[in-house]
Formats: structure tokens, sequence, C-alpha cells
């Protein structure tokens, strides 16, 4: 709101500037020349004498006396307009850096050229251009930022290229040779440029055979201060994130941050890791094109070995540091790392599963590390956890203790997994690969599953039985069949729990039928008894009962046992008599 009320009160002031040298001449005004909003009391025979053009509007319109001429879209405006009337009345103004683009187009579009007068306020300064504003770095660089609003008239009169060729050949020049402290002084000069411009300078400095380091600074520089909020500032505060996805200052940069990727130099280790990240952070939370995040990417798979834990939560966490974002780049990142290593271990001659590099074991450190410090969060699902820890080969890890570590604050933080998942969440790491500190948490942590404990326990028998040193590597035939017997030991114990559970139902399903019928047999034998008749054969049995002979156990047959249970294993000794 405050602009149009300044931009009002300009007008007025160089209105009124323009009455007082204007009435000076003691002679009636005759024309009224309209630019934009303000208009300007002047004499014909004063611009005539200057401006080729204003002669032929006022020669070859039909009307007898022109009175009014409008000449709303001069570069520049009323401000360039009131200069270039001062010009033509003899009045002095002072000619800057900041005008001299903007007063070369006005004198070009008015025609005020040395065809038409000598010393015109062309040649005035073009003289200004070559003399001051073009023999330094920062002049060069003003005049070519108030260009940005005088195309296409200061493209056609050369001044564009004029001041990125002077601009690129100095900057190249400061960043060998610099001319003050701090030595990197001319990239923030830089910053003060539309990016378009800025590209134009960075291919200039390209041709003149810029270092890729120089190139990286600059741009560092540049993206750093005008993507200030998403770049620098990592905590997020001074960053709008309720701005709209589709509003025009995300638009805006959005296409800022495509255009500065499109600038990287060929050389991949050319920039920072750490800026490299949080170029694709930003890339992420701005929904940049494809082609962008892919490009940035691979530049940071290409040298994933600098990376530090730090570079790589910068790259998964949002702003606020309260949410993941999809951790599809960081599993991309790290698999173009791997395949590029396994491209180099054929191209040697050897086999990918026996590489273990220094680089290699260094990412999985990393990488292992990573995984401990973004397992705590819950909306990380046991595919993706999983999915980054596989993508490095078992043979980068000596030990699998941060692995294991990482592994326990999974199953920590997501408490109510079962006894399938939390295997699952397990299976990323190898027992008999832990420290011997390492496999005596794993035997007392109730967190694991029963697997790995057996794992655990197991191995360190087999240690304490062989009497080796604690070196896996050493014991890799006995480990192989140490994990066979597992295996058959694991599955074992997995058969006995479920026959102790299916035991466990039975004996309560018998107890339940033993009760209902000892209270079945209970009510039916009271309710027989009161029914029971003495009868004539009852009788009898009793009376003949008393004459058994085996009733005193003179022959009791009791302690003779079934057929079934002799011991068929040794024969009777027989005896043979001769005859």
């Amino acid at each position: 709101m405050a602009t149009p009320l300044k931009n009002t009160n300009r007008l007025s002031l160089a209105m009124e500037r323009t009455g007082q040298w204007v009435f000076s001449q003691e002679i009636p005004t005759d024309v009224i020349v309209e630019v934009g909003e303000a208009n300007f009391n002047l004499h014909k025979f004063m611009l005539v004498a200057k401006s080729n053009y204003i002669r032929k509007l006022i020669l070859d319109t039909k009307e007898s006396d022109v009175s009014r001429i409008n000449l709303s879209d001069i570069p520049g405006g009323p401000e360039m307009f009131e200069k270039a009337a001062k010009f033509c009345y003899g009045v002095n103004f002072e000619i800057t850096v900041h005008n001299v683009a903007a007063l070369r187009c006005a004198a070009e579009y008015l025609q005020m050229t040395d065809k038409y007068c000598d010393n015109n306020l062309a040649s005035r300064t073009e003289d200004f251009l070559a003399q001051v504003a073009l023999t330094s770095l920062s002049g060069a660089l003003v005049v070519l930022k108030s260009c940005e609003n005088l195309f296409p008239l200061a493209h056609d009169l050369n001044i564009i290229q004029r001041c990125v060729d002077i601009a690129g050949a100095k900057a190249c020049v400061e960043a060998n040779f610099p001319s003050r402290s701090p030595p990197n002084w001319w990239t923030e000069e830089l910053t003060i440029l539309d990016v378009a411009f800025f590209e134009r300078i960075i291919v200039a400095m390209k041709a003149r055979g810029a270092k890729a380091l120089t190139i990286a600074s600059a741009i560092i520089t540049y993206t750093e201060r005008s993507l200030r909020d998403l770049v620098r500032d990592h905590s997020g505060n001074n960053t709008r994130l309720m701005e709209p996805e589709d509003s025009d200052m995300r638009m805006h940069q959005r296409e800022l941050l495509e255009s500065i990727v499109t600038l990287l130099p060929a050389e991949k280790a050319a920039f920072p890791i750490n800026f490299l990240c949080c170029l694709l952070r930003t890339a992420i939370f701005l929904r940049a094109a494809s082609s962008c995040k892919n490009e940035l990417e691979k530049r940071i798979s290409a040298t994933l070995e600098h990376v530090t834990v730090d570079d790589l939560l910068v790259l998964s966490f949002t702003y606020d540091g309260e949410r993941l974002f999809d951790l599809e780049s960081v599993r991309r990142i790290i698999s173009g790392f791997m395949e590029k290593e396994k491209s180099v271990a054929v191209f040697k001659g050897g086999d990918f599963g026996d590489v273990c590099t220094t680089a290699m074991q260094r990412v999985a450190k990393t990488v292992d590390a990573y995984l401990g410090e973004i397992a705590t969060f819950g909306d990380l699902s046991i595919s993706k956890f999983n999915g980054i820890a596989i993508l490095v080969p078992k043979g980068a890890r000596k030990a699998d203790d941060d692995l294991y570590r990482a592994v326990d604050i999974y199953l920590k933080a997501h408490p109510h997994l079962d006894e399938i998942e939390r295997e699952k969440v397990c299976s990323v790491m190898d027992p008999l690969k832990l420290s011997h500190e390492a496999r005596v948490h794993a035997s007392q942590n109730k967190r694991l599953p029963v697997q790995i404990v057996l794992h655990a326990l197991y191995f360190d028998q087999l240690k304490i039985r062989s009497g080796a040193a604690d070196d896996t590597n050493n014991n890799m035939p006995e480990a192989m069949a140490t994990r066979n017997q597992l295996q058959a030991d694991v599955s074992l114990v997995k058969e006995n729990e479920v026959l102790r559970t299916e035991l466990l139902k039975m004996k309560m399903y018998i107890a339940d039928i033993q009760k209902t019928t000892t209270s079945t047999q209970g009510t039916s034998a009271s309710h027989k008894g009161s029914l029971k008749k003495t009868t004539f054969f009852s009788s009898v049995s009793k009376t003949l009962g008393k004459f058994n002979p085996f009733k005193h156990g003179s022959k009791d047959t009791s302690n003779i046992v079934d057929d079934a249970a002799l011991d068929l294993t040794k024969p009777r000794r027989r005896r043979f008599s001769i005859s």
C-alpha cells in the first residue's frame, strides 16, 4: 500500500523541480508531455533541438498545433524523461552507475544522438559507461542489475553483453588474485543479480577457464543469499511453511532452484556434500522437477564416502524436524553408490561380494548410525528400515554392532510388533558377526525374538569350546556349520512351543470334561440308588460268592501282567532230555 503513495510523491517532486527550471525561461510552455501519471509542461523548441523522435512526432502529426505528447513507454519512466528534458534545457544533473543504462536507453528511444546534435545525451552516457561504470566489477554489476527492466533495448544496445563480459573477466581475476579482504568478496557482489544475469556471468567465467571450485564458490554464495530461509536455515524458524505450494513465492523459489542446479559444474567433488544435501532437501520441499532431484542425488551418491550422519538427517527431515520426508531419495543415493563400487570391482576383475573397500566401510558405518537416528520415529515402517539396511553388502561390515544398536532402538520404539515382525527387523543383521559385548547384551535382551537369542548363546558356546579368538572372519567354516545347526535348533524350539501350547489346551479340555462327567455321574448315582430293588438274581449271586475258592487270594491273578507287557527280548531257557 505504501508503494503507490511513494511513487506519487516522487512524481510530484519531479514535476515541481521541472517547473522551477522551465518557468525560469520566462517563455510560456506550449506542450504537455505525458509519461505515465506524470505531466511535464515544456517548450517544443527546446525538445526538438535535441530529440529527433519528438521532432518527428510534431512534424508528422495532422494537427495544426500539437499541445500534448504521450511518452509513457519511454525506458526508465518519468525519472529518466525528467533527466532527458533537463539535458535538452541545459540543466546539470548527475549520471551514476545506477541510472546510466536507463539514460542510454532513453536517449536511444528519444533519438538523442550526435547525428542530430553534437555531444548529445547518447554520447555522454556512452562515455560514462566506458570511462567510469565498466571499469570495475562492482560498477559493471550495478549497471547490469539496472538493465533488468530495460529489455529489449538494453540488449539491442549491447549494454548487457558488455557488462557480462567485463564482470566475468574481473571476477576471474579477483578469484585468482584477490584485491581486497575477504578473498571471496566478489561472490557477494554477484548476489545482487537476477538468476538469468547470474547464469550469463557463470557461463562467461567458464568460457574464460575458471576453475570448478571458483564457480562453486560463486554458486554457493548466490544460493545461500537467494534461498536463505530454505538453504541456510536448517531449523526452519524463518521459513514460511504455511505458504501454499502454488503461491507466487514458492513458484519463484522452485524456478530459481532449478536454474541454479543447471549451473553446477560437471566436477562432482566441487561442492561440499552438506550443501548438496541442503539443495536436495529444498528440492523435495519445493516439489522441484524430477530431473533436478535426480541430478542432486547423483552428485551426492558420487561422493557418499564423505557424507556424515548429520548430512543425511538434514536430507531426511522436514524443516520443523517432526516428520520424515519420503526416504526414497536416501535409498537411491546409497544404491547408486553401491552400484558404482560394484562397477569398479567388476572392472578390476574382482567379485563384488568379496570387495570391502575403505569407502564402503565408511558408508556402512554412516548408514548404520543413520538408521539408529531415524529408528525412533513411529511412522518408519519395517520395509523402509530394512530397505535401507540391506543396501549395504554384508562384506562391508566388519561387525554388526552398529546395526544391532539400530535394530534394538527400532524394537524399543515399536513395542507392539509381534514375533514375526520382530524377526523381520532382526533379519538384516548377522548375529554371528556381533562382538562379545553385543552378544552378551543380545542374550539378555527381551525385545529380541528367540531365534536371535539362541544364535548369540550358541555361538558363545562354540567360541568357548574351540578356544578361538573373538574373530568371526577366522571361523567362517565353523560359523556356517553353527548357523545350520542353529536353524534346526530354532525350528525344534518352535515345534516344542507349539506342542506345549496344544498339550496345555488338551489338559484344560480334559479337565473340563472330567468335571462335567463327575457332576453328571453323581447325580445319576443318587437317582439310581433311590430306585434300586433287591432281585432274585442278586441274592443268588451273593450266596454263590461265599463258595468262591479264590476269594482269599490263594490263587490271586491280580499280579498277572498283560501279554503285551511281557519281555520278549530274552527267550525262556528250556531243559532238553536225552530221550
